[in-house]
Order: C-alpha cells, then structure tokens, then sequence
C-alpha cells in the first residue's frame, strides 16, 4: 500500500511537471514578440545551460557559492546548537531568550544587508556572515525547543550516575532532542542557501546569483532563466538529500 502511494505521489508529481514544460513550450509558440523577449524557448535556454558548462562559467560561479554556504552552515550550525544548548539547561534562561531570538527572527534581515557589506565588504565574506546569521535563528530556536523537552528522569539518572555536561550532551539530550534539532537543521539549511544567493543577487563579485542578477541587468533572458533553472534544479536535489539524511537519521 505504502509503495503504491508514493508511485501516485511520484506521478502526480512527474506529472505537474510536464504540464509546466509543456505550458512553456507552447507559451513560445506563440509568436508574441514581447513574450518571446520575457519568455525565451526552452530550446534556447537547454542550449544556453550547454554554453555555460562548456565555458566553464557555471562552474566557477558555482565553487564560489557552494563554499560561501558550507561555511555559513557550519557557522550557524555550531554557534545555533550551543547557544541552544546553553539556554535549555535553564527554564529561567528559555523565558528570557526564547522570545528575543523569535522576535529578531521575525525581523527581515534583508533590511540590514548593507551593513554586513559595510562590515565585510562585497566579496563572499559578506554572504558568508548573512546566510550565517539568518540560518542560526531556527537552528537555536529548534534546539531549545528540543533540548527543553528531553525528559528530565533521564537527566536525573545521568547525573546520578556522574555523567559530565558532554556525557548529558552525547547520551541523554542528542538522541532525546534529535528529530526536531534536524528539523531545525534543514529550515536553517534551506535559508542559508536562500540567503546567501540572495545577497550575491544583491551585491558580490562572483557566484550564481551575481551570475543571475547580471544576465537580468543586460536582459540575456535565455542565460537568466538557465540561471534559474540550475539553482531550481540544484535547490530541489538538495531539499531531497536532506531530506532523507533526516528520514535515515530519525530510523536510527
């Protein structure tokens, strides 16, 4: 039963897909000159893709942006768990920061970009220090959450037992708070892939998304929307793999 659900899922899936592809093709047959200028045949932008691999360019644009994520990630991902860990050992600390941390979560960072290009300047610094703080806030707010529901007969038994902080961390609050940090861990993922092509978009010298933004600026719409559909592409195999480390990670 279960395998016949995810063959409809899939299908319908597959098939909301190929009716978009199919809608775009026969979009460009119109023979409407300004949608022709907006909305560029899928021939031209598959032929477009080819140009960039071959030329390199998606490559390089790619190694820029992919370093400035991991590095953002691990940022956020180290300062979000131990910040979230700290907090959670205190009901008093929880009342305090939980509900400053989700107000300035609310906030659009997006308004303060320039200062992080102020601060870091406009090379990938920048991006690294954006993405980083805009993943952090649901990695901490998840792992306080996690952390605060741990069962606390558990704690107690370790103590008694005279386990340190790091035995508590390793033992008792990681397997206990383990399937909402990684929710957490994948909300934050996904927005520090967002957050940092959207400030390449804004202001870089190099990565897909300055690679994006200038395509739009000189109006190579076939380039943009190769542009676009890489990320798409990119963004959705990355959303599956993350996806199924956290499925095998929560069977474990």
């Amino acid at each position: 039963m279960v395998a016949q659900d995810k063959l409809v899922i899939r299908t319908i899936q597959f098939g909301i897909l190929a009716a978009l592809l199919g809608a775009w093709y026969l979009a460009t047959r119109s023979g409407a000159a300004p949608l022709k200028l907006f909305l560029p045949a899928p021939e031209l932008v598959w032929r477009e893709i080819g140009v960039l691999v071959r030329s390199g360019q998606l490559w390089s644009s790619l190694y820029v942006t992919l370093t400035s994520i991991a590095q953002a990630y691990v940022i956020a991902v180290v300062a979000g768990i131990a910040v979230g860990f700290v907090i959670a050992r205190s009901r008093t600390l929880v009342h305090m920061f939980e509900p400053v941390l989700s107000g300035m979560f609310a906030v659009p960072l997006t308004m303060f970009f320039p200062l992080f290009v102020l601060f870091f300047g406009i090379g990938p610094d920048s991006k690294v220090a954006y993405g980083a703080t805009y993943a952090f806030f649901p990695i901490a707010l998840n792992t306080i959450a996690a952390f605060s529901n741990v069962d606390e007969l558990y704690l107690r038994a370790s103590r008694s037992m005279g386990a340190s902080t790091w035995q508590q961390f390793r033992y008792v609050y990681m397997p206990g708070a383990l399937p909402v940090t990684l929710t957490g861990l994948r909300i934050g993922f996904f927005i520090c892939i967002a957050s940092v092509l959207g400030g390449e978009t804004l202001a870089a010298t190099a990565g897909v998304g300055r690679a994006t933004a200038l395509a739009a600026e000189l109006m190579e719409t076939a380039k943009l929307y190769a542009w676009i559909s890489f990320v798409v592409c990119m963004s959705v195999m990355l959303n599956l793999l993350a996806l199924a480390v956290e499925t095998r990670s929560e069977r474990e």
